[in-house]
């Protein structure tokens, strides 16, 4: 699908930016026109920067931000029903809890956007583009910011317990997002790429998925009743048999293995013995946060989509475990080696991967991130002093505010 315009639509990197104080009367006067009132005017803001600013709870269902640039900007708890996004970029946007049903988002760009139970039912996902008329007056393709093409773009996404119900999306990217326990019913996506996403507890009853490449994906507990799903790839996906071997297989309650593991490292491992949750599916135990897993063994552990949110991880080893979607902030792994980790779009913002010194200070023991997948995740005001990354994947991650000092980034993934 193609937009045609004429040449004197501003290039991406020149949009006009409108101020939020400028934005706050062209709000009111959409309200006005939502309401009938006199003096009222429809938003219309194409082809605009409107980067960062706040957007909370209103509601600008109608309004037109063709071609605009919205990245980092507060759209949660609002309604955009009907509204036209095309060829916008809404990368790293908060679109969270707000109402997008029959919206016009084709070509956009939403990586890393938050889109958590949000309503998309019935939004036009396709491809669109801009065109232009370029020096030779013949119609050129119009350069995007948020890359190249026309795709529909929500890699790295967060559509947790979202309505994708009768979306049209075909061709759309939604690579490494997280589309978790969300609703998607038919819905047409053929030729869609949901490659690493987390698809699990996601129902697509009567959506056709024809030629879909789901490789990688988290397909535990996903819903595929009447489906048309001819040509789909799904080598390399998770399914339940996957997820690893139920806790309860131990033979002990938790609560036994903690006392075990505390007698064992307060008696330096002359007594009782030291917890090893190696291979188990640890998903659902319940305040796991709350239990101090200082100095476990927990290789290829499955803590997906976890609440580990302040949790005390340190001097520990998750080797190979898989931390997706989970909520680590403010969570203390000092001297912990997490080594070929996958923590794909994992919150740890303010978390300490800082070395751990002991009494004599003699001895520090460093986190070691080799090989680890920290795509599109939230390390902002993280501290990572002294922490090993050597060929770690950071790509598409918010490093704001992050301490890097004396950090190793031999062989890093850098890319956006």
């Amino acid at each position: 699908m193609q937009v045609q315009n004429e040449h004197d639509i501003p290039d991406p990197g020149s949009l006009p930016p409108i101020s939020q104080d400028e934005l706050n009367v062209i709000l009111g006067k959409h309200k006005m026109f939502s309401e009938g009132k006199i003096g009222g005017g429809r938003a219309v803001l194409q082809y605009k920067n409107l980067s960062m600013l706040d957007f909370h709870q209103h509601d600008l269902s109608g309004a037109d931000f063709t071609g605009s640039i919205l990245m980092g900007a507060n759209l949660s708890l609002g309604k955009f029903r009907g509204s036209c996004f095309f060829a916008c970029d809404l990368r790293n946007a908060d679109l969270s809890h707000s109402d997008f049903s029959r919206a016009d988002l084709r070509g956009a760009y939403l990586g890393g956007a938050d889109l958590r139970d949000t309503n998309l039912e019935g939004a036009d996902l396709r491809e669109g583009k801009i065109m232009t008329k370029g020096q030779q007056g013949v119609l050129v393709d119009r350069q995007r910011t948020g890359g190249d093409g026309a795709r529909t773009v929500l890699a790295g996404a967060k559509l947790s317990g979202a309505n994708l119900s009768k979306v049209r999306a075909t061709g759309a990217d939604f690579t490494d997002a997280d589309i978790s326990d969300a609703q998607i019913k038919d819905g047409q996506f053929k030729g869609a790429s949901f490659a690493g996403a987390n698809l699990s507890e996601t129902d697509f009853t009567g959506s056709n998925i024809s030629h879909t490449d789901m490789r990688g994906c988290v397909l535990s507990g996903v819903v595929f009743k009447d489906t048309e799903h001819y040509g789909l790839d799904s080598e390399g996906a998770v399914f339940d048999t996957d997820m690893g071997e139920d806790i309860e297989a131990i033979g002990k309650t938790l609560d036994e293995l903690l006392d075990d593991h505390n007698q064992w490292v307060s008696s330096a491992g002359r007594s009782g013995q030291q917890l090893d949750l190696s291979g188990y599916d640890l998903r659902n135990v319940k305040g796991l946060r709350l239990i101090p897993l200082t100095a476990v063994r927990a290789m290829n552990a499955n803590f997906m989509s976890q609440n580990l949110n302040k949790a005390s991880l340190q001097s520990a080893h998750f080797d190979g475990s898989d931390f997706r979607d989970c909520v680590l902030e403010n969570a203390d792994m000092r001297g912990s080696s997490f080594k070929n980790v996958k923590f794909t779009r994992s919150n740890l913002r303010g978390a300490r991967l800082c070395a751990l010194e002991f009494k004599s200070r003699e001895q520090v023991r460093r986190v070691d991130l080799s090989g680890a997948d920290l795509r599109y995740c939230d390390l902002s005001e993280s501290d990572l002093r002294d922490c090993i990354l050597m060929g770690a994947d950071l790509s598409h991650c918010d490093l704001s505010g992050a301490d890097l000092r004396r950090a190793d980034f031999s062989g890093a993934l850098l890319k956006d």
